[in-house]
């Protein structure tokens, strides 16, 4: 029986566990082995940079602060190696990341994950990693704006020439006649 000291310890990681889990926008459940040391580095430090946390988690303490989150569905994940990337702001980037270092490996998989505190799978997860970026899906909603604007800039414009034309051409008919 552990002592009443480590079992407090594992209740306050627990219990911060959750806290970070249900402030977390994206939650992405990873089977990390097979991949090298050199890789792993490599991964933890783009999740870093992207504002992601990373962090291998035994599967009892993760069930625990899953539930005390409330995010139901992951239970059956939580078998073999586990670790979890959550981002509090970004929903694309851990996913990003990590569907990236999963289609390179035929061993390091994504389990599943969370949105919003709602279960996901895998297959949900590869598609938002396969998203653009935030800047990107802003520059194409910017651009498809723009475009009806643009379109009506262009007409309007064209109508004031024609009157113009038409004008001139009615002005010199009179100045002739």
């Amino acid at each position: 029986m552990p002592s009443k000291k480590i079992l407090d310890e594992k209740k306050k990681f627990v219990s911060d566990l959750s806290e970070n889990l249900k402030s977390a926008k994206t939650g992405v459940l990873v089977d990390y082995k097979g991949i090298t040391v050199a890789e792993d580095t490599k991964m933890r430090k783009e999740l870093r940079e992207s504002g992601s946390s990373y962090r291998v988690i035994k599967n009892s303490l993760l069930r625990l602060a899953l539930q005390q989150a409330g995010i139901e569905g992951l239970d059956s994940f939580l078998v073999g190696t586990t670790a979890v990337a959550v981002h509090g702001e970004d929903y694309v980037a851990p996913a990003k990341v990590l569907s990236k270092y999963a289609k390179a490996s035929k061993q390091f998989t994504v389990k599943a994950g969370f949105i919003d505190g709602k279960a996901v799978t895998a297959a949900e997860i590869d598609t938002l990693g396969s998203l653009p970026s935030k800047d990107v899906l802003l520059s194409m909603v910017l651009r498809g704006l723009n475009g009806p604007i643009t379109g009506l800039v262009t007409v309007l414009n064209g109508t004031v020439k024609g009157l113009v034309v038409a004008l001139n051409a009615i002005a010199e008919q009179k100045k002739s006649a």
